[in-house]
């Protein structure tokens, strides 16, 4: 597959160390052409999912040829696997736990690996920062055209993330709130197409919480300052939105307690 020098990092590190500066000085030792986009580094501490969430969310508006390292990775220096993966023509570096799956899910992968060359690697690697010592290192060779396949072996069973997916239940289209943007909108795991298959041409009432609405608004003018609505944002997916304020405090429960919460659709 031709690269295209773009790298993407999403990470856990937040911005006020040093740790991400630290893997871009790996990535531009060996590719000084290399382009980083900073997808996140604000993922919730360890939270495998919403780092899963934000990548499905995001890596299709990329060229061909981007390559997407991925580290929230509680188990670093662990027995856990390093995977590369190619598909739909880009590719993800990160450690096995299943930050890939929801990709895996939706787009059948072309290429799986196992990453354990470690003349692609840094010279000294420690057991705490896989994200400076390997994933760097890895996407920088990657991006300079070296082959996914000269990295190590084919690796058969990719951990899966268990990742709530909608169901419905007696006439009833069931979701959960999976994150809170930076505008205190609450994202949701129901997609349009969800809706579509449930609703058919019928109007939903939408509850989560103290949230009761009876309509998907286009824009979120379309309410009052201050009023809830429910609109398919830019993601395609159902969002619980505040018009000029914030879902995440109308909704009155505290941010910890925000993911999961129950979304229910009903005709």
């Amino acid at each position: 597959m031709k690269g295209t020098n773009i790298i993407t990092l999403l990470t856990d590190f937040g911005i006020t160390d040093p740790y991400v500066g630290m893997m871009k000085g790996v990535i531009l030792s060996i590719n000084p052409d290399a382009r980083i986009v900073d997808l996140s580094h604000n993922v919730e501490t360890g939270s495998v999912s919403q780092a899963a969430a934000f990548l499905r969310e995001a890596y299709h508006y990329f060229p061909t040829g981007t390559i997407h390292v991925a580290v929230v990775d509680p188990g670093v220096g662990s027995e856990r696997k390093l995977i590369g993966m190619e598909s739909e023509d880009q590719i993800f570096i990160g450690p096995d736990n299943g930050i890939f799956w929801p990709i895996i899910e939706v787009c059948k992968p072309t290429e799986v690996r196992q990453l354990v060359e470690e003349k692609y690697f840094l010279p000294h690697v420690t057991s705490t920062f896989h994200g400076r010592d390997i994933f760097a290192p890895i996407a920088a060779h990657l991006s300079t055209g070296v082959d996914l396949k000269k990295m190590g072996p084919r690796l058969n069973n990719p951990v899966r993330l268990s990742y709530p997916v909608p169901k419905v239940i007696r006439d009833i289209l069931y979701g959960q709130i999976i994150r809170v943007d930076h505008f205190g909108n609450l994202i949701t795991n129901i997609y349009r197409t969800d809706l579509e298959r449930f609703l058919k041409s019928m109007k939903p009432t939408i509850q989560a919480g103290n949230f009761t609405i009876n309509q998907i608004s286009r824009t979120y003018s379309e309410m009052e300052e201050g009023e809830p609505l429910a609109i398919i944002n830019s993601s395609d997916q159902l969002e619980l939105a505040v018009n000029l304020g914030r879902a995440s405090q109308y909704i009155k429960i505290t941010s910890g307690e925000i993911i999961g919460t129950q979304v229910r659709v009903r005709k």
